[in-house]
């Protein structure tokens, strides 16, 4: 009995709100626990004090225009801070000093236009940042702005034009594996800057859906990405487009229209100085593979470059003429084959001392996909076509005499040469009914309309096939055609 009076008494209390350790819960709220609920009140500003304990904080779905410097000081245990769907357009220098253990914060569907440095310097603990759908226009370094614990930031749905990927490197953000800039207004990407990016940065640097103009660049990048089985590539493989020439109504896919690429030579940017590079090119690409050093450019600087296959090659090439060197120590692959994939160490020497370069180099078959043939619409298309020249070809044959029927003189038996043309067209195409004649003992001739040829009758006599022209009956004011024979009569 006393458990189920126990246990009535735990429903009861866990169905009334708790206040907060640290102070009175602001009105309209909800509390509970550590969380402090103030979404959808329509709230202007923020309440003037906050519990101290609170470590979640929701403030979604308000009208808050702005926050005020401190607003979040004396919440040492905070770690989520929930400001989605508000109006804020800008914040304030301080806005969230001493508040260091913040980790989540979502800025999501408001009024933002600039990401400035000082926004987030003081968040040394983040690490994760929602800024997708807003109005965001300019993104500044984020180097100094952005905590280097951070794993994740959402900026998707915006109107970025560029990003800056340079302050992104691999000591300043260690940990970060998801940049989503999906469905903003890039029509450019740095692709070097890019390629410089961590392994785990590229992996999960979401661009799908920008307005990119197609270049060849980009198609190498991407085609890596798909290549490496990149989440960006793999998941969103549809929403990789570009614009021919940047017109917005010829989008094309990268992964899907690869016919359109199939003449880039794919120059990949070559990654660090000593981490070696790397390039992929399709098989029969002309490939520059470039020694970049520090010793580049020196007057007294010699190169030598070593193959994959342990070939060692000067200048001007290898014998063979399939690798060729330039005087500024680059190698040419005139025409790459499979086998040529590989690693190739490139030796800068001068009088004091000596760099090396490696590059990785990557040679594929050229597959291209063709876009299905839609058989339906083109048999359709055939039909009509067909139809149409059928009517025409019974209905519009032109009278080559370019004439008119005229009536036959009533006192001559002699058509005129327009009676003529009149005759010879009623041969071919009369809609009239032919005159009466036989075929044959007891036979005849049926009425026949739009018809052009037909066989002549034919009799067997002693053994041989004779042609017999019928006798037609006549009226001696009308012109004669032969329906049977193919020779026009005139009597």
């Amino acid at each position: 009995m006393l458990w189920a009076w126990g246990v009535v008494l735990t429903l009861l209390l866990g169905s009334v709100p708790l206040p907060l350790a640290g102070g009175s819960c602001p009105a309209e709220c909800l509390c509970a626990s550590d969380i402090l609920s103030c979404s959808s009140i329509s709230l202007k500003q923020l309440p003037a004090t906050l519990p101290s304990t609170a470590a979640t904080l929701d403030f979604n779905h308000n009208q808050l225009s702005q926050l005020e410097e401190g607003s979040f000081a004396g919440l040492p245990r905070l770690d989520s801070l929930q400001l989605a769907h508000n109006r804020l357009v800008a914040l304030a220098r301080g806005t969230f000093r001493n508040a260091s253990s913040l980790r989540h914060l979502d800025l999501s569907s408001n009024l933002l236009r600039v990401v400035e440095q000082h926004y987030f310097q003081e968040l040394v603990g983040m690490e994760e940042l929602l800024l997708f759908n807003n109005r965001i226009t300019q993104v500044e370094s984020l180097a100094a702005g952005l905590s280097s614990n951070l794993r994740k930031a959402y900026l998707s749905h915006n109107l970025l034009t560029d990003f800056p990927f340079f302050s992104i490197q691999e000591h300043s953000h260690p940990f970060l594996s998801t940049l989503d800039l999906s469905s903003n207004r890039m029509t450019r990407l740095p692709v070097e800057d890019i390629w410089a990016l961590p392994p785990a940065v590229q992996s999960g640097l979401f661009l799908h859906n920008n307005t990119l103009i197609c270049e060849c660049s980009m198609y190498g990048l991407f085609l890596h990405w798909e290549q490496r089985g990149f989440a960006s590539a793999r998941e969103y493989h549809r929403d990789h487009t570009c614009l021919l020439y940047g017109e917005r109504r010829a989008s094309v896919r990268f992964f899907q229209h690869r016919r359109f690429f199939e003449n880039c030579t794919l120059h990949m940017p070559q990654v660090g100085e000593r981490d070696g590079g790397s390039l992929l090119a399709y098989v029969g690409d002309s490939i520059t593979l470039e020694c970049q050093t520090s010793l580049q450019g020196g007057q007294h600087t010699r190169y030598f470059w070593v193959s994959p296959h342990q070939e060692y090659i000067a200048p001007p090439g290898n014998t063979q003429g399939s690798l060729h060197m330039h005087a500024n120590g680059s190698l040419e692959l005139v025409s790459a084959q499979v086998k040529d994939s590989g690693v190739y160490w490139c030796m800068a020497l001068n009088r004091r001392r000596n760099e090396t370069r490696e590059v990785n180099v990557t040679v594929v078959p050229r597959h291209v996909e063709y876009e299905p043939f839609n058989t339906g619409f083109t048999t359709l298309l055939g039909c009509v076509v067909t139809l149409v020249l059928v009517l025409m070809y019974l209905y519009l044959t032109p009278c080559h005499c370019w004439c008119r029927k005229q009536p036959p003189a009533p006192t001559t038996t002699t058509p005129s040469p327009a009676n003529e043309c009149s005759a010879a067209q009623s041969s071919i195409l009369t809609p009239s009914t032919p005159p009466a004649t036989t075929e044959g003992p007891g036979r005849r001739v049926s009425n026949i309309k739009h018809v052009v040829f037909r066989e002549p009758v034919r009799e067997v006599q002693n053994g041989r096939l004779l042609h017999i022209k019928p006798q037609v009956r006549h009226d001696a004011s009308e012109p004669v055609t032969s329906v049977f024979s193919d020779t026009l009569i005139i009597r």
